[in-house]
């Protein structure tokens, strides 16, 4: 059956209203599997994700997303200019897939951009703006805006205006804030799947609940974002970790403070804090992954030091 035909910027804002939905439903970081299946529209499904990483649905004439590879041969970065470089599918400027972003940077367009954290996990980030074209560098530079200025200055049209002073300044600063969201859900996901999806402490298994733990801070000089200066742990676990009143001691064993382990309180307290001390926490399979014993041994001399006071 062929697809309705539909105007583009009506597919946009459907799609934009949709990911608003299932990013309050499941967060800002969602499964290939969600989007790929996408969205109904006058009876037309609109998937968000195909085999290429410029993506058009059917119903549409331009592009409607742009999606990274985690460890792909397309190296999608930030620019010196702060804005997110994003590559030309291969190497012909005029291909359709880089013709179609060069006409949505024409008619200022917004589109979704997807970010790979890792293989099947998804930072969604909308409206997206491209804002530059470089074919010496086979590259267009693309810019986050605010969504709720988008809505204030669109109306019932898609476009908005890119060239202004005040859109420039403020698509900077947004730009500049998602780069520091990629880099921390995307050490959350890359903790998480080392850990197999599980609390090293108790083995909680819901994903939801789970977060990455930075062993020495990140604005710490060495609490670097890689996975060796993570672990994994449930909300509690998590909470419990960062006051001290927990430790993980260089050889991967839980301690608990001595004040903790004599309180007499409820099951959550038993069970959950009195009941891992002296346990050895899950660790990732590979070994490079797994905490470094030097950052825990710091960290752990500091429990110490404070359960002495």
């Amino acid at each position: 059956m062929a697809p309705h035909h539909m105007e583009d910027s009506e597919v946009r804002n459907a799609a934009f209203a949709w990911l608003g939905e299932q990013v309050d439903t499941h967060g800002d970081v969602l499964p290939r599997g969600l989007l790929a299946q996408g969205f109904k529209l006058r009876g037309d499904r609109v998937p968000l994700v195909g085999p290429q990483g410029i993506f058009k649905p059917r119903v549409m004439k331009l592009p409607l997303s742009i999606t990274t590879v985690a460890n792909g041969p397309y190296q999608d970065s930030f620019g010196p200019d702060g804005l997110i470089s994003y590559k030309y599918r291969g190497t012909d400027p005029a291909h359709r897939d880089n013709a179609g972003l060069r006409e949505l940077l024409r008619e200022r367009a917004p589109l979704v951009y997807l970010h790979a954290l890792v293989p099947g996990s998804y930072l969604a980030l909308w409206p997206v703006f491209v804002v530059g074209d470089d074919p010496a560098r086979l590259s267009f530079s693309v810019a986050v805006d605010d969504q709720l200025a988008l809505t204030k200055l669109r109306g019932a049209s898609s476009r908005v205006a890119s060239s202004d002073t005040d859109a420039t300044i403020r698509r900077g600063y947004v730009t500049t804030l998602v780069r520091q969201r990629i880099h921390q859900r995307a050490f959350r996901e890359r903790v998480i799947d080392a850990y197999r999806a599980q609390c090293a402490l108790c083995r909680l298994r819901h994903r939801e609940l789970l977060d990455a733990a930075h062993i020495v801070a990140d604005s710490d000089p060495e609490g670097e974002p890689v996975v060796s200066n993570g672990i994994s742990l449930c909300k509690l676990h998590h909470a419990a970790f960062d006051n001290y009143f927990i430790s993980v001691r260089p050889d991967y064993v839980i301690e608990v403070r001595n004040d903790v382990l004599v309180e007499t309180d409820g099951p959550m307290l038993k069970h959950g804090l009195q009941g891992v001390h002296g346990q050895r926490i899950q660790l990732p399979s590979r070994s490079e992954q797994r905490p470094n014993q030097e950052l825990l041994d710091r960290r752990h001399r500091r429990f110490l030091e404070l359960g002495a006071n």
